[in-house]
């Protein structure tokens, strides 16, 4: 994995906060290897513009309660709410609506490069109440 520490917790705390706005889709990608701009990508989907501008919001919000805070240097594609692109350097985040992401299939675009895992925390916490239950 080529992906600093920086973004894997940034990518981390993305994701956790996309998946708390229920994000579908979530992927992360190691693209530091083959581009020098970034080392991952956040890949999350939504079925409708709302959710979607709903997602960024949380994410960007949780970026900037993290002790590094991080805010993005380039926010793109806000305005149609159906693909909004979020740059903090060590990581790029795509929130896009559910057509968007099966047509541009950014993951299998990218589909060479590492993903790096990412489990739902309420999910794992879930699972994990499950087992002791038993």
């Amino acid at each position: 994995m080529t992906v600093s520490e920086r973004a894997h917790e940034l990518a981390m705390a993305a994701a956790q906060a996309a998946a708390d706005k229920r994000a579908q889709d979530i992927v992360i990608i190691d693209v530091g290897d083959q581009l020098a701009i970034t080392d991952a990508f956040l890949l999350a989907a939504a079925p409708n513009e709302r959710q979607v501008l709903a997602i960024v919001d949380a994410i960007e919000e949780r970026l900037l309660e993290l002790p590094e805070k991080a805010k993005p240097v380039r926010r793109e594609g806000e305005r149609g709410g159906r693909w909004v692109l979020l740059d903090y350097v060590d990581i790029v985040v795509h929130v896009q609506h559910t057509e968007e992401r099966e047509f541009y299939a950014l993951d299998r675009l990218w589909k060479d490069c590492p993903q790096i895992p990412f489990v739902d925390r309420d999910l794992a916490d879930s699972a994990a109440g499950t087992a002791s239950a038993e």
